[in-house]
């Protein structure tokens, strides 16, 4: 039976969980769920994904969810870009945990709230508050890749893939790569890879 990934084009979370399927050369099938119009909460994807998130990837019996976690297993399953060391496998969780906290948080919410929430509900001082965190931990990422290719060294790790989900989306909330160098030649990096397609072209 073909993986499935629950997923949605908007999203870069699962975009995340989607770039390392592809890199690892795994076949897959997305499975759409219609985020905008509620169907994470409802009953029957509550029933898939109690979180009543996406991505949720699913494999036979296997049913993950959390795309540090999915990460995490295709690493392990496919034995690519996790980490040759204990001290590498620490720095990625490091890397995961900080991102989650930092960058996608922060990023996420506010281009959601600017993008897509109705306008009479945007609060323009939230978002600007919450962009001008996003950018505070883009700063930290710029200057991680100041003298490395990859957050972790010469090699991509599971810990590039989480961070730069919503780093291929910048364009959208008028965030300028040019201002951003070293994330703007490390996403580009990212997306020479073989196998790596763009968010619109691998989920629905």
């Amino acid at each position: 039976m073909t993986p499935t990934l629950h997923c949605f084009a908007q999203s870069g979370n699962a975009y995340k969980a989607a770039m390392m399927l592809d890199l690892c050369g795994q076949e897959w099938e997305p499975v759409f769920v219609d985020f905008f119009k509620g169907a994470t909460r409802s009953p029957d994807y509550l029933a898939t994904n109690e979180m009543a998130e996406v991505p949720c990837y699913t494999e036979g019996p296997l049913r993950l969810t959390q795309s540090g976690v999915i990460l995490d297993y295709l690493s392990e399953k496919h034995g690519q870009f996790g980490g040759s060391t204990p001290e590498e496998r620490r720095e990625i969780l490091r890397w995961t945990l900080w991102d989650n906290h930092k960058l996608t948080a922060n990023l996420a919410t506010g281009r959601f709230m600017q993008l897509f929430l109705p306008e009479e509900k945007r609060n323009a001082d939230v978002i600007a508050f919450l962009m001008g965190r996003a950018k505070a931990a883009m700063k930290t990422l710029e200057n991680r890749l100041s003298d490395r290719p990859f957050i972790i060294g010469d090699q991509l790790t599971t810990a590039d893939l989480s961070c730069a989900g919503y780093i291929y989306f910048l364009e959208e909330i008028d965030i300028d790569i040019v201002d951003w160098p070293n994330i703007g030649r490390w996403r580009a990096a990212i997306s020479e890879l073989p196998g790596w397609r763009a968010a619109y072209d691998c989920m629905p």
